[in-house]
């Protein structure tokens, strides 16, 4: 393949270490705690703090695993290419289609719970509309380039996190003039106990969903190899710290895991320290803060597809085309916007049960990526740490397992069937497993660079 094509298939390094925390957390909607807190204290039994604070150790454990991959292999495809480097041609492309399934179906999920709380909050406007006015608005923000997705994406980012402050401050006057309570009582209680935090933390863990996605600009960001494995491990500190501080504040305004409702727990608390006329607005910011999320999903969604129909395991002409001006894939965000046309007949619940299947396998499979990489330097005679290698991707990979065998019964089905359905097409693509699924050769040199401004 010449220069020339190589460049022509090159998306364009244009963030910086800021831009991509940020849009890591957005993914991750930190927000989130707020809506998930009363799920979390009850199946923790009034500790929802601990068990945030056990999903934040075990993310970081994959996340680390997720930083070695990147600093190796600085390109777009995420797991998909850690498993076709590390293990093998076929397994990368079913780590590919296996994360396909969390990464395509999580935009439709994003803009579904975006347009029901919004009907909710101003139901003369029905979902539908709120839905197509979602897609349209981060379509055309994504195809314009991750420059002003960026620039979007730090602005939203400010306006939730500053809401969550807020909160908190709310919180802590409630606290100062309120009934004393105890504050360690919001970490561990006599009714509750490690299994109880264990099971809180798997729940918990679906809030991290999305670090991964990071891996998914290598291409885009300057200097990759440094700033992609310090962007992924910064995501999960960041969100962890957000995730655990804020809940321990609202335990501590609500000891236990009694509530009315607890999927509103959070609207409740907000109206118990600051009136109905805050929690709306805390709403709202929740609402900012899911957009925010929409659009990074979307963006992270179509470089994965880009990658794959770049190598020409999808079709190269559709899904490995970028925009000549905007070095955007264009057709790929068109088709996640379409797709999700599909959640105007679908509920929340059926929706989300598509995408966490794929999210745990992927994490399982880059961990055993460093394993690999462990055996392979091994027998080249290098001598990479036993514990950086092994001990912490095999206590990844433990805890990811453990987190795919908590999913529901119908997530375990639809996983499966989607890699039946992937194993198929492998079997189509390769004649029968008889060669090797086809792929694009990257240069060594660094991605095409471009000034941010």
């Amino acid at each position: 393949m010449s220069t020339q094509d190589t460049e022509d298939t090159r998306l364009t390094a244009r963030l910086t270490l800021p831009g991509v925390v940020v849009f890591g957390l957005s993914y991750m909607a930190p927000a989130i705690v707020v809506s998930t807190f009363g799920v979390i204290a009850v199946a923790t039994h009034g500790t929802a703090p601990s068990g945030y604070l056990l999903a934040t150790v075990a993310m970081l454990l994959t996340a680390l695993s997720y930083g070695k991959m990147a600093r190796l292999f600085p390109v777009s495809g995420s797991v998909y290419t850690y498993a076709r480097k590390m293990l093998d041609a076929r397994v990368g492309f079913l780590a590919g289609w296996a994360i396909l399934l969390d990464y395509f179906f999580l935009p439709m999920v994003a803009w579904l719970i975006q347009s029901v709380y919004l009907n909710a909050q101003f139901p003369a406007v029905p979902v539908w509309v709120w839905l197509v006015g979602n897609i349209v608005l981060t379509t055309l923000i994504n195809v314009l380039g991750l420059v002003v997705a960026d620039r979007v994406n730090r602005i939203l980012m400010a306006l939730t996190l500053s809401g969550l402050v807020v909160l908190v401050g709310f919180c802590v006057h409630y606290l100062a003039t309120g009934p004393a309570t105890s504050p360690g009582a919001a970490f561990w209680n006599p009714v509750s106990g490690i299994s109880a935090i264990s099971a809180g933390a798997a729940i918990a863990a679906y809030s991290f969903l999305g670090f991964d996605a990071v891996s998914t600009l290598s291409e885009e960001t300057r200097n990759p190899r440094r700033t992609i494995p310090r962007a992924i491990v910064l995501t999960v500190l960041a969100g962890g710290v957000i995730f655990v501080g804020l809940s321990f504040v609202m335990q501590w305004v609500h000891p236990g895991d009694r509530f009315d409702d607890p999927s509103s727990a959070g609207y409740a608390m907000s109206t118990l320290v600051g009136g109905k006329t805050f929690a709306d607005v805390i709403n709202v910011v929740t609402l900012i803060g899911g957009f925010a999320s929409g659009l990074t999903i979307q963006a992270s969604t179509s470089r994965l597809l880009y990658v794959m129909g770049r190598d020409g395991v999808l079709p190269r002409r559709f899904f490995g085309h970028l925009h000549r001006k905007l070095r955007t894939p264009v057709p790929n965000l068109l088709l996640i916007g379409a797709a999700a046309l599909l959640a105007l007949n679908l509920s929340v619940e059926t929706a989300t049960s598509f995408i966490n299947f794929g999210a745990f396998l992927g994490f399982t499979l880059v961990n055993l990526c460093v394993l690999a990489y462990f055996v392979r330097q091994r027998r080249a005679g290098a001598k990479p740490g036993i514990f950086t290698h092994v001990l912490v991707p095999l206590a990844g990979a433990a805890v990811d397992v453990y987190l795919l065998t908590q999913l529901s019964p119908v997530a375990r089905y639809l996983g499966l069937g989607w890699l039946v359905l992937g194993l198929v097409y492998l079997t189509v693509l390769t004649r029968g497993f008889r060669k090797a699924p086809p792929e694009f050769e990257m240069t060594d040199r660094e991605p095409v660079r471009e000034s941010a401004s």
